[in-house]
C-alpha cells in the first residue's frame, strides 16, 4: 500500500512528497480509508504509531476551503502536544490554503480572540481549557464543526480535561464524526464514549513489533559505578545526532543536567516544573539543533516530538512501564538506527523481568576501553530471578517427595499443589503490579 493509492488531492500529495513519506504505517492504513468515509473511530496505538496524520490526511482531504467557518475541532491535553499537531497541520495548511489556527494556555488571549472576530479557522487545534475560554467568550464559532477530534484521551483523562473535552463536544451541534484517539482507553473513558460516538469502528492496532527493529536495546548493570559518570561516559564515548536522558523525576532531571553542565556539555532541560514560555524556547532551540543533548522526565515521551533522536539513555527504570516503550520509541524512528540505553540495579530485577515480558529483549553490556561490549551479566541475574521465584519450602518438600515412588493420586494432588501455589503468587504479583501502577500514574506527570 502507497499513500497515492489514496488517491488524495494533489496539493495534499505534494505535502506527502515534501514531508518524504511513501508508504502508510498500519494505524494509517487501517483507520484512514475508514475516516475519509466519515466514519467515528477509536483508535488505540502506541506513540510514534503515525496518528497525528492518520486523522490529519483524511479530515484535511475532507475539508471543504471555500467556507471560511470552523469545520475541525481537535484537541490535545498538553501545549506540547497541541503545538507538535499544529505544525505537521501547519505542513499540510501550506501546500492546501486551509486556515489553521492553534489556541493553547500561556499565550495571549486577549489576541487571539481580537483574530478571531475578524477570521475564523477552518481547523481548530488547542488544549481543551483554552479552547472552551474561547468558546465560552464567543469569540471561537465551533458550532459549525463536522469532526471532532481527541488525541491522547487517557492522558486528557488523567490530568482532569475530560469535563473541559465534553463541555466542547456538547457545543458541536453538527457533530457527525468523533475520532478518540489514545495509548489506552480507561474504564472512566468509556461513558463519555458511549455519549457520543455511535458504533464507532474500533481498533486496537500494536505495531508487529512492540520496538522498532532499528533500535539496539542495551541493558547496563550500575553496580560499583556512579549513575552521573556513566552517563556522562555513554553520552561522550559516540557522537549522537540527538540523545535524549530520561529521569523519572524532576529532581533528579535538574541534578543530572547540573552534572552534565560542570562537565562542560550544553545541555536542554524539560520537564513540568519550567515555565511554558521557557519550555517553548528550549523546544525551539532542540529543534534547531542547538543542542546535541537533552535532559527530560516523561513529558517529553509522549508530549514531544522531537526528530532525529540518535540515543536515549533511561536513568532509572520508568515506575510506570508503559512510558519504558513510549522512551525507547523516541528513537528508531523512520527506519533510521537507534541505540536506548538502560540502566539498571540489583533491585530491578523483577521491572526488567515485566518488561521482558511485553515481547521486549536487551542487549547485555557493559563499557570496555571506551566501548559498549557483550557481557555475561545478564545471566547472573537471570539466575537470581529465579532464586526469588522458588516454590515456598512447604512445596519443596512435596517436590522431593515427587521424585519418589508414589502412589498415581498422590502425583496428581502434588501437581494440583504446586500448580494452585504457582497461581497464588501470580495472582499477589499482579495486585502488587496494579498498586505500582496507581501509584505511578499519580507521579508520571510531575
Amino acid at each position: 500500500m502507497k499513500f497515492k493509492d489514496y488517491q488524495f488531492k494533489p496539493e495534499i500529495n505534494e505535502a506527502l512528497l515534501e514531508l518524504g513519506f511513501d508508504e502508510p504505517t498500519e494505524v494509517q492504513e487501517y483507520f484512514i480509508p475508514k475516516i475519509r468515509k466519515g466514519k467515528s473511530v477509536i483508535g488505540q496505538s502506541q506513540t510514534g504509531t503515525g496518528k497525528t496524520h492518520t486523522f490529519l490526511l483524511p479530515l484535511f482531504q475532507n475539508l471543504d476551503v471555500s467556507a471560511q467557518e470552523v469545520q475541525v475541532v481537535i484537541t490535545a491535553p498538553s501545549r506540547e502536544l497541541a503545538n507538535q499537531i499544529n505544525q505537521a497541520a501547519e505542513q499540510l495548511a501550506r501546500f492546501t490554503h486551509v486556515k489553521v489556527g492553534c489556541y493553547v494556555g500561556g499565550t495571549d488571549k486577549k489576541r487571539q480572540i481580537e483574530k478571531l472576530h475578524h477570521q475564523q479557522p477552518q481547523v481548530v487545534i488547542g488544549t481543551p481549557g483554552r479552547v472552551l475560554d474561547l468558546i465560552k467568550e464567543n469569540a471561537l464559532k465551533v458550532h459549525t464543526a463536522f469532526a471532532f477530534v481527541v488525541d491522547e484521551a487517557d492522558m486528557t483523562l488523567d490530568l482532569g480535561f475530560l469535563g473541559e473535552v465534553d463541555a466542547i463536544a456538547g457545543r458541536l451541534p453538527h457533530l457527525k464524526q468523533m475520532l478518540v484517539f489514545s495509548a489506552t482507553i480507561p474504564e472512566k473513558l468509556r461513558p463519555f464514549l458511549r455519549k457520543y460516538m455511535d458504533q464507532p469502528v474500533v481498533g486496537d492496532i500494536q505495531p508487529k513489533q512492540v520496538i522498532s527493529p532499528h533500535i539496539e536495546n542495551v541493558l547496563i548493570s550500575t553496580k560499583g559505578r556512579q549513575r552521573n559518570q556513566l552517563i556522562y561516559q555513554l553520552l561522550t564515548m559516540g557522537n549522537p545526532y540527538l540523545a535524549i536522558v530520561f529521569a523519572n523525576t524532576k529532581e533528579r532531571a535538574d541534578e543530572i543536567n547540573h552534572y552534565l553542565k560542570n562537565q562542560g556539555l550544553k545541555v536542554a532541560l524539560i520537564h513540568g516544573g519550567i515555565a511554558p514560555r521557557e519550555r517553548r524556547r528550549v523546544m525551539k532551540q532542540i529543534q534547531n539543533l542547538d543542542y546535541q543533548y537533552v535532559v527530560a522526565t516523561d513529558l517529553a515521551a509522549r508530549g514531544i516530538d522531537i526528530e532525529g533522536v540518535s540515543l536515549v539513555i533511561n536513568d532509572e527504570i520508568p515506575n510506570n512501564l508503559e512510558f519504558f516503550i513510549h522512551r525507547v520509541g523516541r528513537t528508531g524512528r523512520n527506519q533510521m538506527p537507534g541505540t536506548a540505553i538502560t540502566l539498571y540495579g540489583p533491585d530491578d530485577d523483577n521491572q526488567i523481568a515485566a518488561i521482558e515480558n511485553l515481547g521486549i529483549k536487551f542487549e547485555p553490556k557493559t563499557i570496555k576501553n571506551g566501548e559498549l561490549v557483550d557481557t555475561f551479566d545478564r545471566n547472573r541475574r537471570q539466575k537470581r530471578v529465579a532464586s526469588q521465584q522458588k516454590l515456598d519450602p512447604n512445596m519443596i518438600g512435596m517436590v522431593k517427595k515427587k521424585k519418589k515412588k508414589v502412589k498415581p493420586g498422590y502425583k496428581k494432588k502434588i501437581k494440583q499443589n504446586i500448580a494452585e501455589d504457582r497461581r497464588q503468587k501470580r495472582r499477589a504479583a499482579e495486585k502488587m503490579a496494579n498498586r505500582q501502577r496507581r501509584k505511578a500514574k499519580k507521579q508520571q506527570y510531575q
